[in-house]
């Protein structure tokens, strides 16, 4: 990252009160991402989903269980995921608007990658499709016509883990890490929380490491985690604000 761009402005306060309410909508959203993630996991542990790769067993299984447990079956799916995604809408606003002075272009890049981003993953996500394919297949009454349904379900969960969602993963994780190195040039958010982030996004890109990718996203979760609550906290900070206060 040049510099010359960072070093234009290295103290950045929000100018006014009028976005408090956005500042609070993003605390609030970072909060409730962090509150899914238990739910995420007790449920992929108690009820663990068949599997992620494409086969026909894969998809029957999901098939079977999505007809039994509809709601697991969806979070199992990562509707939850989705749910973060749209919360990550005025989270991504907030911090454009508090860190827009320390660098204008950068964040206006970062925000530009993380809307692309959240729109890409909500494209991939076919969970209710899913739903929609396991209703039908329960009701098949022929076993052509339960194949039929079995190689939409194939289809379908290779979009699932397809381009989007991988355009949709990188991309979130670099905006997460251009926004961090913002952060360490002002002087709005504290330096750990700025390395936090940087930490959790490239761990998170770690998933592609052969082997143990997997296991490096998940490694991930806890520190995402910590970057919402300390997020959330210094959003609802200056959402308190009610006088003017101007950059100098």
């Amino acid at each position: 990252m040049p510099q010359s761009e960072l070093n234009q402005v290295t103290y950045a306060e929000p100018a006014d009160s009028r976005w408090n309410w956005l500042y609070k909508l993003g605390g609030a959203g970072a909060l409730l991402t962090v509150g899914l993630i238990p739910i995420q996991i007790i449920v992929f542990i108690a009820w663990p989903p068949p599997g992620l790769q494409p086969t026909s067993g894969t998809v029957i299984g999901y098939f079977t269980f999505l007809h039994s447990h509809k709601v697991l079956g969806l979070i199992d799916l990562d509707f939850l995921l989705i749910v973060d995604q749209v919360l990550a809408v005025p989270i991504a606003l907030a911090l454009y608007v508090i860190l827009r002075r320390a660098s204008e272009s950068f964040m206006l890049l970062a925000t530009t990658l993380s809307l692309i981003a959240i729109t890409a993953y909500v494209a991939s996500n076919t969970n209710f499709e899913m739903l929609s394919l396991s209703i039908q297949y329960a009701a098949g009454t022929t076993d052509a016509e339960r194949s039929l349904y079995v190689a939409a379900g194939l289809a379908m969960m290779a979009i699932y883990t397809g381009t989007a969602f991988r355009v949709s993963y990188i991309l979130g994780s670099t905006a997460m890490i251009i926004v961090a190195a913002v952060m360490l040039r002002s002087n709005i958010f504290n330096k750990a929380i700025a390395w936090v982030g940087i930490l959790a996004s490239v761990i998170g890109l770690g998933l592609y490491v052969p082997k143990i990718g997997l296991y490096l996203a998940f490694l991930s979760v806890p520190l995402l985690a910590i970057w919402d609550i300390l997020i959330a906290r210094r959003l609802f900070q200056l959402g308190r604000r009610k006088t003017d206060r101007a950059v100098h």
